[in-house]
């Protein structure tokens, strides 16, 4: 039973990473359909946010610096995907492709910004002191970090569900979503909502860098680790769907706790890799399927 509820608690982890970082191409990707290929380089922004407020407040404030992170984070990634989507995406919508070569080649720019800043070695950002250690509850250890993590992606989740539900905003987003020519003709300005749409995606992906801080050092190529895996929570959620990105980050998680106990962690991405591949041959749509409004027949 102690490796089972530890097992759950690995995968819930790997789960909250998973979501962290896919959250933003849910936005970009899901909604927009925008290949954006320098998401994992605005991760690598939040990350080296993170590590310029430690370095400048000095390790006696390493709570307060982890705190202005957060925000931080936040403007400076969706200010890069603001400016990113005035100076280019804004005149390819509707041409996917050529938003992925784009957006790669403005990816390798900025990991190569941060190599004349910060040089190509990585650098160590320090945890606070209260996420040292952990709790061991039923014989399964839980890290303070890890459960940090938990806590932020479950904040960033009801933020979100809130601003979709419940502001004039969030109901613009999901009415040029639905349905842009319609929301177009029923007096919503399309383009300011692509833009609100895409600094929030690029915003999330800052705060993503920020809690991974807490997993290992910082690098100009931190983001191609979580690159791909986002990609998959998103296609495999199904595109543009909050509850689809929650409920596939949870079943890869999950999937890839459990493989990997019993095996390794190469092994465990190779099992995943094929889950998925059987999942969308057999549901290609995805776990939620988006519903668009259209004129009845």
């Amino acid at each position: 039973m102690e490796v089972i509820l530890n097992q759950l608690f690995v995968g819930l982890s790997i789960a909250s990473i998973l979501l962290l970082v896919a959250l933003g191409l849910t936005f970009t990707f899901g909604q927009m359909n925008v290949i954006n290929m320098a998401h994992g380089e605005f991760i690598m922004a939040g990350a080296y946010t993170t590590y310029v407020l430690q370095t400048a407040l000095g390790t006696g404030f390493l709570t307060l610096s982890f705190g202005l992170a957060l925000p931080a984070a936040f403007l400076i990634a969706g200010t890069l995907g603001l400016i990113l989507e005035f100076l280019v995406i804004r005149r390819l919508y509707g041409r996917p492709l050529d938003t992925l070569l784009v957006t790669w080649g403005v990816g390798l720019m900025l990991q190569q910004l941060a190599r004349d800043l910060f040089g190509a070695q990585n650098v160590n950002v320090s945890a606070p002191s209260f996420l040292d250690g952990g709790l061991t509850v039923a014989g399964v250890s839980l890290s303070y970090s890890r459960m940090f993590i938990i806590g932020v992606v479950l904040f960033v989740v009801v933020a979100i569900a809130l601003y979709m539900q419940r502001t004039p905003a969030g109901r613009r987003m999901r009415a040029v979503m639905q349905n842009r020519p319609l929301a177009s003709v029923s007096g919503v300005r399309t383009r300011v909502v692509d833009r609100t749409t895409f600094f929030i995606g690029s915003g999330l992906a800052g705060v993503a860098g920020v809690g991974i801080t807490l997993l290992g050092p910082v690098g100009p190529t931190l983001g191609l680790a979580y690159l791909i895996d986002a990609f998959l929570v998103v296609i495999v959620g199904g595109l543009g769907q909050l509850r689809g990105a929650i409920l596939a980050a949870l079943a890869l998680g999950m999937a890839n706790s459990f493989i990997e106990y019993n095996t390794s962690a190469s092994i465990a991405k190779a099992g995943v890799f094929l889950l998925i591949v059987l999942f969308l041959q057999w549901r290609p749509q995805g776990m939620v399927v988006q519903q668009r409004r259209g004129l009845a027949s």
